[in-house]
């Protein structure tokens, strides 16, 4: 749901055009007029409603969209009201959307799943490879160098001086977790700075901007079908069954028997094949699979 709510902010601030222009050009051809009738008035600035993106999302686009229609009138007309106060006035239809009018409710439910299935459906794939990336990058710095050392390797998105988390933000907030933990989440669609929650009571969560490696993005460096035909080989095929959840090209060479700059050659072809993304962690280098690496292997349909 943040990567739908980003995708509508998206169409009003396009970003960097070599991240984000093919599936920009993409979602304004397919986006529905009566989908952003509803979304760009409620995503239109620094604040938009903590409803649209429910803490159930975690569970899915469908449970997101459940909550949503069935958030209490009382929360949708303060989060409503604090909208008018950021953004100004509001079409007439969002009084009625205040009040917890079910026909405007299941109206923008119905627009959330439509924005999704038309502008990022199609993109999923490819968000999902570079998010495996940055998530198993974080996890192998927070394995190898514990909590702090990932709150540190956030710089200079965000700053840890123990034992506060400085983040800039569209807004100024402070929020003490008083134990209840943080959900750190990369987003595909973010840019800039990280986004939070605007009411402090709910599940702390910051949403961050992934970095993009951009001779991975479709379209710069296209695969065709002489580099799809050099993956056929034993030694590739081991190498894509050796990833996992994400290994260096040191641990890539031990598991396969073959020297490094072997397999360094080898998770070329394969990152030029899109099978496979590759990220920097300190040090090392990661290789993930993608989804399309997956697929290939007959672990996901």
């Amino acid at each position: 749901m943040w990567e739908t709510i980003f995708g509508v902010w998206r169409l009003r601030r396009p970003g960097p055009e070599l991240i984000y222009g093919r599936w920009r050009g993409h979602a304004i051809k397919a986006s529905r007029r009566e989908d952003l009738e509803l979304l760009l008035p409620l995503v239109r600035g620094a604040y938009y409603p903590d409803f649209l993106t429910p803490a159930e999302g975690a569970s899915g686009l469908s449970a997101a969209i459940e909550a949503i229609k069935s958030t209490p009138i009382t929360r949708l007309r303060d989060e409503l009201e604090e909208l008018v106060r950021h953004a100004g006035p509001q079409p007439s239809w969002m009084s009625r959307l205040a009040d917890g009018d079910v026909e405007m409710l299941e109206r923008l439910a119905n627009a959330l799943q439509s924005q999704y299935d038309s502008t990022l459906s199609p993109f999923w794939g490819e968000a999902r490879a570079h998010i495996d990336a940055e998530r198993s990058r974080r996890a192998r710095i927070l394995l190898d160098q514990g909590v702090e050392g990932l709150l540190d390797s956030y710089r200079p998105m965000m700053r840890w001086e123990p034992p506060v988390l400085e983040v800039e933000a569209p807004f100024e907030q402070t929020l003490q977790l008083d134990g209840r933990g943080l959900l750190l989440m990369p987003s595909y669609l973010s840019w800039g700075t990280p986004d939070t929650l605007r009411d402090t009571t709910l599940p702390p969560v910051l949403v961050y901007p992934i970095e993009h490696d951009l001779t991975l993005r479709p379209g710069l460096r296209p695969a065709d079908g002489a580099s799809l035909a050099a993956l056929i080989g034993r030694t590739r095929t081991s190498l894509l069954e050796s990833l996992g959840g994400g290994r260096t090209t040191s641990e890539l060479a031990r598991r396969v028997g073959v020297s490094a700059a072997s397999v360094s050659q080898h998770t070329a072809v394969l990152r030029e094949a899109r099978l496979i993304q590759t990220s920097r962690a300190g040090k090392a280098v990661v290789h993930t699979l993608t989804p399309l690496g997956r697929a290939l292997l007959g672990e996901v349909s």
